[in-house]
């Protein structure tokens, strides 16, 4: 199995991939950008939208619009044909601090919209990243969870009824799984899934595979790891650069495993592909990503 470059699309950190099963595309941002981009299966071309702040995180509102976590807050965007979105705040957010974004986001299978912040300046290692949950008719944005660096990896079991969640900073390194609520919407009985630090790479986003295995990409380490439902290394797949982002399920059948990554700065003599945009076939398939509810 084999890593092919899709895009070389050289983003700073491309994050959230997203299939859109209707459109046959994969949708993704590029964080530091603020771009929303758009890759199309049919004929390869390439389309991107300007943000007007920092874009982390989107889901799709199955109405041509996304639901997509910023900097100050939640926000419902809508590309336009001139490559802007069009922008209206569903929900402002009080960070613990300034200096603070949103980072990896998701639908749960009931359509309500996670996502956590976190302190950009990662060598602060400061635990004042938190959780947030919306879902229709919400007007503010309450802490669900706290005490976290990089909150990363958000993920839910097939059944919804497992909330995965990671920090991804490299004191802490961890995966916890949650039972979950599906009518409310709240996670408990939190418990150690993975510790990564004996595995290479950090935990970074994830994705949910038809027989409930979670796939996170080791960051730092070019490698995509499987685990099973009871916390055991299944497999590990490697990617041509070092620091694979986020991984979610595509293609006509849902078994082509798309990655986004990060080019970091420096000499990257050594990995010319970084920031790429890549797709393995492991083999398995995916789940349909949840459209956000508007």
């Amino acid at each position: 199995m084999s890593a092919e470059l899709i895009v070389d699309a050289r983003n700073g950190v491309g994050e959230s991939p997203v299939w859109s099963v209707a459109e046959q595309a994969l949708y993704w941002v590029d964080i530091p950008a603020g771009q929303l981009q758009r890759w199309s299966l049919a004929d390869g071309s390439l389309r991107s939208w300007q943000a007007p702040e920092m874009l982390a995180c989107v889901a799709a509102d199955g109405q041509g619009g996304w639901v997509a976590g910023l900097e100050s807050g939640l926000f419902h965007l809508k590309p336009q044909t001139d490559g802007s979105l069009s922008h209206q705040l569903l929900a402002g957010v009080t960070h613990a601090q300034p200096g603070m974004r949103f980072n990896d986001g998701r639908c749960d299978r009931q359509g309500r919209f996670w996502a956590g912040t976190m302190l950009m300046d990662m060598a602060a290692a400061a635990p004042v990243g938190a959780m947030y949950r919306y879902g229709t008719g919400d007007q503010a944005l309450p802490v669900q969870l706290d005490g976290l660096i990089v909150p990363n990896g958000l993920a839910f079991s097939p059944d919804g009824k497992t909330l995965y969640l990671s920090d991804s900073h490299p004191d802490v390194q961890k995966i916890w799984a949650f039972d979950y609520d599906t009518d409310s919407g709240r996670p408990h009985n939190r418990r150690l899934f993975v510790d990564m630090q004996p595995h290479p790479g950090r935990p970074d986003g994830a994705a949910i595979d038809v027989d409930g295995c979670y796939w996170i990409c080791g960051n730092d380490a070019g490698l995509i790891h499987r685990f099973t439902p009871d916390g055991r290394l299944d497999r590990s797949v490697a990617v041509p650069v070092k620091k694979p982002a986020m991984c979610a399920f595509g293609g006509a059948n849902l078994d082509t495993l798309f990655v986004t990554s990060i080019r970091p700065g420096g000499d990257l003599s050594d990995q010319p592909l970084a920031g790429g945009l890549f797709a393995l076939t492991p083999g398995v398939q995916g789940l349909a990503e949840p459209t956000f509810r508007l």
